[in-house]
């Protein structure tokens, strides 16, 4: 089989419009959740959240592009040109055939979704704009990105909530290892933060009206967020002949579903999910050095990953963190966002901090990187991701 190596990053998110951006904001232990700035707030409970704030459309996009993009589909078309210009790809020929995209995302266009509902009920008009069905179809950013590169390989959006972009690159991983493509761009995108989205997860009673804190003793739900991450794959050798930097290397993956409950998590389902992505990718669990936890702030999935976290790893717990305590929850965009931390860990030995923390919670005791960025040596990590429908997928990378 093929090896696969990442050779280009970019993102759009609350901590910065960029990979730099958000790699010094991850260093920082910077909080990006605050107030939330939109139409109706005072008639939600939950007012704060992670939003990308002063996004310009226009400054990235043409006129036309904006028109047809709903944010989300805009955020991966962004981050994805990020993404290809730090890789130096030129698409043409044989390349362009043998290249395909696959985004993640939970909720794909909602804020059109939103505002066409407005439209129709509460404005009362009879008609909604001739693009809303390509602006809001979860399918849209991907093909947005393949038609900006003229990308002719394998295409398609991954839905799979929380585990969205997991699964999305790890299927991309998998088209490359099994020769299927040459290079795949890949990652997640949702821009959930409208008034709709909001409300629609306050039904559910797990947002936290205080703050995102992981793992963490009092701890009172999770916080949302918005944004993308798109990230350029590439065959190992295909990369090398042409003197790309290797940023990591994708060593394996694993995908599991718990088969139990729609919204409750299970330790056994997300432990076996990081079992088989390290057998996939050769290694022992005292091989790893870091593991950016699905961590969302919830008492019932902190519980569960913790559990499952001491399964796969004994008394030997590697270093965890939880970086939705900075850039909020970006639902199918989560595990993209968290892979930048990940990189960081593998490129620069710096592990992302779980800002907020508290200790003394009995049912999550790990070494939780708590409050400040630490520094240490890691050659090879775990990205987990765990959603609702109990559907888990975990990503094993190692240093380039």
């Amino acid at each position: 089989m093929r090896r696969v190596v990442i050779t280009g990053a970019g993102t759009v998110n609350p901590l910065a419009a960029d990979v730099p951006g958000t790699y010094a904001a991850l260093r920082a232990g910077h909080c990006a959740i605050g107030p939330l700035e939109m139409r109706d707030l005072d008639r939600l409970t939950v007012r704060i959240g992670a939003q990308i704030k002063g996004w310009d459309p226009a400054a990235h996009l043409t006129r036309a592009e904006v028109a047809m993009m709903d944010p989300f589909s805009q955020y991966a078309v962004v981050a994805a040109r990020q993404a290809v210009a730090q890789a130096g790809l030129a698409f043409a020929g044989d390349l362009a055939e043998t290249t395909g995209v696959i985004i993640g995302s939970a909720g794909g266009g909602l804020t059109t979704t939103d505002d066409s509902y407005r439209a129709v009920y509460e404005a009362g008009k009879d008609r909604v704009h001739p693009f809303v069905v390509p602006r809001l179809m979860l399918n849209a950013a991907a093909a947005h990105v393949a038609i900006g590169f003229g990308l002719q390989g394998p295409t398609f959006a991954v839905s799979s909530a929380c585990s969205s972009s997991n699964h999305a690159i790890g299927l991309a991983f998998q088209q490359i290892r099994s020769g299927a493509a040459t290079v795949m761009l890949a990652g997640g995108s949702d821009a959930m933060l409208c008034f709709g989205g909001i409300k629609a997860w306050e039904g559910l009673r797990v947002l936290s009206p205080t703050g995102c804190r992981p793992f963490s003793l009092g701890r009172d739900g999770m916080v949302l967020g918005e944004g993308a991450a798109v990230f350029v794959l590439e065959e190992r050798g295909h990369a090398l002949a042409r003197g790309a930097e290797v940023l990591a290397e994708v060593a394996g993956f694993a995908m599991t579903s718990d088969a139990v409950d729609i919204v409750q998590p299970s330790a056994t389902g997300a432990a076996r999910a990081m079992r088989l992505a390290l057998r996939d990718a050769g290694l022992a669990p005292d091989q790893i050095g870091y593991v950016n936890a699905h961590g969302t702030g919830t008492a019932a999935n902190d519980r569960a990953e913790a559990a499952a976290l001491m399964q796969v790893f004994g008394a030997a717990l590697p270093p965890v963190s939880a970086t939705k305590s900075m850039h909020g929850h970006l639902m199918g965009a989560a595990g993209a966002i968290e892979l930048l931390a990940c990189l960081l860990a593998l490129r620069e030995g710096v592990l992302a901090p779980t800002i907020g923390h508290v200790p003394g919670d009995p049912d999550c005791a790990l070494d939780v990187v708590e409050n400040k960025a630490r520094t240490s040596e890691v050659r090879a990590c775990l990205s987990n991701s765990f959603a609702f429908g109990g559907l888990n997928a975990v990503l094993a990378l190692i240093s380039g």
